[in-house]
């Protein structure tokens, strides 16, 4: 077992232990799944908005050099300026090079999973700028130095005292504030940061090939600011972002927000199509757009994974997961948790490294059954796992004991040897990794084979009494 995977087994182990943790987080779930249905009602025929979701996304990914080329063009065309990153470090270096040509000193940040895949917050402190995230979930965790526990609810592990006490002890907050002053006091404490900032740094939803645009939705309005206010605007966003049209965010942004939060559509819906204008009274004056692969094409180039890119980042298979709602998200160690984030990770991190979390499934398919676009999640873990046992990544315990399994299983006689409670035996303790977390595997007395051998013979099989047993 390798480092990243012994680290995932030992916090997993303790975070399904931890009840309050557990209490918390079916807690706020609960909250989400009562309000999904009544944002699905929007929807004449749910299916149907999937299914065009998903054929409009394999429209996207399939032509994607097209669509990305198209979407330089037209945003260009106003005045933007696009970067390529092949991978993280390309990513960073443009960022620190456009910082440090506007003399940078205080950035404000959007809610941006990217930017944690970056870790840019990181990357900035370094070289002395300081960098605001202006979601408020966001900001809980940076006051808490931790990471996003969740891709749509950051704080979604911490209740509303751990927040108010992290707030007194980080902010000089009174102690016991109740969630609309905590808000409130939040509030106070970014408004300047918005003015203060040289660069607004933002994420994005949807790449817009046609109109070369990119579509940002969210519930707070510090999106807005922070593009409106910074005289310099840095986008940056997974290439696998890109819808083909505009009209397409009629059909996504609805399903986004209703299976990302329940809602019909978000508070605020906001389309960038560049810096400001002749003309045009706010905006930045500059504007980039990162356009990041760091694995991507990874699984771009393999036809059975490249579905996985189609993922819009609702969060509905988190929500959904019996692995996730039992570890939470910090156990993963990665930027993406849950279901989708044990397709990518390993696509975008190396597969001998996170090759582990594709086994982090029940495979029960409820990822599946929620994902707006319709990604088989839960065949796409056991693509995972087939490819690393292609490229030989399991040990050579699991090699020999799938051998023996299968030599077993192709020979009648080896089936029938024995009796029940002797392969109970022998399984059980051979097979001691699978025992460790889960419950013992439990042979009938006779196989299938052998019971109908006996009825084929007309012997009854003996049948234990309920005052027997």
């Amino acid at each position: 077992m390798n480092e990243q995977a012994a680290s995932f087994m030992a916090k997993a182990a303790v975070k399904a232990g931890d009840i309050s943790h557990r209490q918390t987080i079916n807690f706020n779930i609960s909250k989400y799944n009562a309000a999904v249905p009544k944002g699905k009602t929007q929807f004449s025929d749910i299916a149907s908005a999937r299914q065009l979701a998903k054929n409009a996304k394999w429209q996207a990914i399939e032509h994607l050099d097209e669509h990305l080329l198209n979407f330089e063009k037209q945003i260009t065309g106003r005045g933007a300026k696009v970067v390529w990153a092949e991978d993280a470090a390309q990513a960073l270096a443009a960022i620190g090079e456009i910082c440090q040509l506007k003399e940078c000193k205080t950035v404000v940040k959007s809610k941006s999973m990217v930017t944690e895949e970056l870790h840019l917050n990181t990357f900035l402190e370094q070289n002395g700028i300081e960098s605001v995230e202006t979601d408020l979930g966001e900001y809980i965790q940076q006051l808490d130095n931790e990471p996003p526990y969740h891709i749509v609810t950051p704080a979604m592990h911490k209740n509303k005292e751990q927040i108010a006490r992290l707030f007194t002890d980080k902010l000089g907050a009174p102690q016991n504030m109740p969630p609309e002053e905590l808000t409130i006091f939040a509030r106070h404490q970014l408004r300047n940061k918005f003015t203060e900032a040289q660069i607004g740094i933002t994420g994005a939803n949807f790449i817009i090939a046609d109109v070369g645009g990119i579509a940002i939705t969210e519930n707070e309005g510090n999106a807005r600011l922070t593009t409106a206010f910074p005289k310099t605007h840095i986008v940056i966003v997974g290439i696998e972002k890109v819808i083909p049209a505009l009209q397409d965010l009629s059909l996504f942004w609805p399903l986004l927000s209703t299976f990302g939060t329940g809602q019909k559509v978000t508070s605020y819906n906001t389309l960038i199509t560049g810096p400001r204008q002749s003309g045009e009274s706010d905006g930045p004056d500059e504007m980039y757009v990162i356009l990041l692969d760091n694995g991507r094409t990874n699984m771009l180039k393999k036809p059975e994974a490249r579905e996985a890119l189609y993922c819009i980042r609702c969060g509905a298979c988190l929500n959904a997961c019996p692995i996730y709602k039992n570890i939470g998200g910090h156990a993963y160690e990665t930027t993406y948790s849950g279901p989708i984030g044990s397709v990518i990770t390993p696509h975008l991190k190396g597969m001998k490294e996170y090759n582990h979390l594709s086994y982090a499934s029940s495979l029960c398919g409820n990822c599946t059954e929620v994902c707006p676009v319709r990604i088989n999640i839960h065949e796409l873990l056991l693509v995972n796992r087939h490819e690393a046992v292609k490229e030989g990544d399991n040990s050579m315990a699991e090699k020999m004991a799938w051998k023996a399994w299968k030599t077993v299983s192709l020979h009648r006689s080896f089936m029938n040897l024995g009796s029940g409670s002797l392969k109970n035996k022998m399984v059980n303790r051979l097979f001691k990794d699978w025992t460790e977390y889960r419950g013992d595997l439990n042979f009938s007395p006779k196989t299938f084979n052998e019971l109908w051998k006996q009825h084929e013979k007309g012997v009854k099989p003996a049948v234990k009494s309920a005052k027997d047993s």
